[in-house]
Order: structure tokens, then sequence, then C-alpha cells
């Protein structure tokens, strides 16, 4: 018999035969004691899932290794060696404010399914740090996530058999519904840009994200020698990142698209040349070394980088006083290709201007807003048939 279940008190107990060792020629056994209280059931259940990965060469022997201590050593050897600083910070930030202290004293070998579920419910209900209630469920997922990829990497490493976290139900994040600003809205915020005290600084920076569609990661990676104003370009090079200890990093557009040319405005071209020369004067009033084409250039007026939390908060303050709230940041972006696309600008120029991997994206995303692309299609279809039934044999 390849193993039985057996009564152990308040619980049950399992045997399973794992065949002759070759070299000492004697007869290994398998032991596991279920939790107290289990049933009969619950032991015969697991005895058939034990039997099952040993036929498939998949069971590995339970080990002492905590979740905690596996996810540490995880952090260390893998994501720090082999992914982005901005990903291995953000997984580590998850693995020790969320994971390790719900469920680090697991051993690896005995996490479930269950687990990962109650953890992910108690951490909608209440997982704020703050105490006031639970986390939204585009957090829930990123704790899933980092669970699901440590796994993998356990699996791998032949520290489990399966992957628990493919069995667990994930809150469904929402996507929020996309938010664009009309001709005059552009203008009425921009004015209220100009005219505020604390918004004036970041006027030529909130022109140029309307202006060109540009993320704010690449507006604030731009030097001065990624702009020429005599022809009127802007080339997207790299991106500024802010990690969790609040450093800065610049790394390269993710694809091969995001690296682009992007053809100025006239009037993005002048307010950029007079941003230039107030850099200049500003810098020379400070008693700062010249401006140069490695300088930054949206900046603080020492030169350092502008923080990508504090431009956001500039945006929010300024687009509450102008009654777009709801507006953030990001819509800048949607703003250029709406009105782009609005004016009949060809998707395929509108997908180069922001840097999508596809055209087939901007369409996914803009679609709707396309004019009359329903019914431009409609009756395209109308006259293929039309035209062939005109042409057919009497």
């Amino acid at each position: 018999m390849r193993g039985c279940v057996s009564a152990r008190g308040n619980t049950y107990r399992i045997v399973v035969s794992l065949g002759k060792d070759q070299e000492t020629g004697k007869y290994k056994q398998y032991f596991e004691t279920l939790p107290k209280g289990s049933s009969k059931g619950d032991a015969q259940k697991r005895l058939r899932e034990i039997l099952t990965e040993i036929d498939k060469g998949t069971f590995c022997k339970p080990g002492k290794l905590t979740v905690a201590e596996y996810l540490e050593s995880w952090l260390l050897d893998y994501c720090k060696a082999n992914l982005a600083q901005n990903t291995a910070e953000t997984y580590e930030f998850f693995v020790r404010k969320h994971i390790i202290p719900a469920i680090g004293n697991i051993p690896l070998s005995q996490l479930k399914s269950s687990d990962l579920q109650r953890l992910y419910s108690v951490k909608k209900t209440s997982g704020r740090r703050d105490g006031k209630g639970g986390l939204g469920s585009r957090s829930v997922r990123y704790i899933h996530i980092t669970m699901h990829r440590a796994l993998k990497s356990a699996m791998k490493l032949g520290l489990i058999s399966r992957n628990v976290a493919d069995s667990v139900d994930v809150p469904v994040v929402h996507g929020r519904e996309m938010q664009t600003m009309s001709e005059s809205d552009v203008h009425i915020l921009l004015e209220m840009v100009a005219a505020s005290q604390r918004g004036t600084r970041y006027y030529p920076l909130f022109y140029t994200l309307l202006f060109t569609g540009i993320r704010r990661s690449e507006a604030l990676g731009l030097r001065w020698s990624d702009i020429d104003l005599s022809s009127g370009q802007l080339s997207v090079n790299r991106t500024l990142h802010q990690l969790h200890d609040r450093k800065v990093i610049f790394k390269k557009p993710k694809t091969e698209k995001g690296r682009r040319l992007i053809a100025l405005t006239p009037s993005t071209v002048a307010v950029l040349k007079e941003h230039k020369e107030s850099q200049s004067q500003t810098r020379e009033s400070l008693g700062l070394t010249p401006l140069n084409d490695n300088d930054l250039v949206f900046c603080q007026f020492d030169g350092k980088p502008l923080l990508p939390d504090t431009v956001s908060q500039a945006w929010r303050h300024i687009a509450r006083k102008s009654g777009l709230t709801g507006i953030r940041l990001h819509d800048c972006r949607h703003t250029h290709a709406s009105l782009l696309l609005k004016q009949n600008v060809h998707p395929a120029v509108v997908a180069q201007r922001l840097g999508h991997a596809s055209v087939q994206i901007t369409l996914d995303i803009y679609s709707h807003i396309l004019p009359g692309i329903q019914e431009a299609a409609a009756k395209q279809f109308d006259d293929i048939l039309m035209a062939k039934e005109k042409v057919a044999p009497e």
C-alpha cells in the first residue's frame, strides 16, 4: 500500500511510502500530521494530493522554511539582482508592510490558498496602516501579484510543488473613467496657472504636457539637449522616477516606441524659449553655474529634479481652482490625444506622439471618441455589398 491514514488524538496522520533508497537500500516514508480538528475526509484528500504529486514528480518534502524567511531571501537574491530598482522596491514594500506581518510565520510548504484568500479579505476590509479602513482593490491586487511572483520563483527552486496563488480569487480593479478637457477647459486652466502665484512656476511644464501628450515621468526627465527649439522638436529618451526612500532615478523608456521625436507646436516652442531664458536668468541671479544642455528643462530653482508627487499636487490645486475637479495630471495626455483625434488626425500619428507600442493600443483606448467611426464602418460595409450588387450580371 502506497499510503494510509490513521487517527492520532484529535487529528489524523498520513503515512506515505516513498520507495527504496538506492544508496542505503532502506525503504523511505513520509509522515504528515494534519492540524487539530481536521476530519478523516481532509486527511484522505491530502493523501490523494500527495500521491498525485509523487506520480507527477512534483512532490516536495515540507521544510521548516517560513514564508517570511523565504520572502526575505527572494527580495535579496532575486528582486534586487534581476528587477528594476523601483519594481524591486515596490515588491519589498508590500512584502514588509502587508505580507510578512500577516502570514510570515507560516511554513512555506504549508501555505494554502485559503491563507492568501483570508489575507486579501482582511486587507480589503482593514488593511490601511493608519487604521482607517481597508486597502483599495488595486493595492490588494499588487499584494497578490507580489505573492504570485514570489511563489513562482519558489516552484522553480523546488521549494514548493505548486503555486497556491493560482487558486485565489483576486479583487477586480475597475479602471477609472477617462476624463478629458475641452478646448475652453484647457484655456481656462492655463489662465488660472498663469495667474496663480503657486502655479506660475509650473506653467511651462503643464503647457508642454497638454501640447505634446508626453507622460509626467517623461517630461520631468527632459534635458535641454533633448529639445531643439530651432526645428521645433522634442526627443523622449528617458524618464524620471522617485523611489520609496525619495531617491530620484532616471530610466530609459520601457519600449522602443517610447523613445521618440515629437513635433512641437509654435506656441509650445515660444513657451519653452521664454522658460529657458527665465531659467538662465534665475540661475545667474542665484550665483549658480550657467545653464547648459545637460540641465533639466523642468526643475527646482537650483536645478534639482522636481518630485513627481509635488507636481501632481500642484496640478490638483490648480484644477480645483479652475472648476475641473476630478481631472488628473495624466488626463493632459488623454486630452491631447482626444483633441487630435477629433480633428481627424490619423490614429497612427497620435500613437507615435503618445509613444504607444502599437496603433491598436491607441484605438482600444480612444475608439469611443473617434468621430463617426461606427457610422463610417457601417457605411463602408454597405457600400461594398451595394457595389457588388450593382455589377452583378442580370
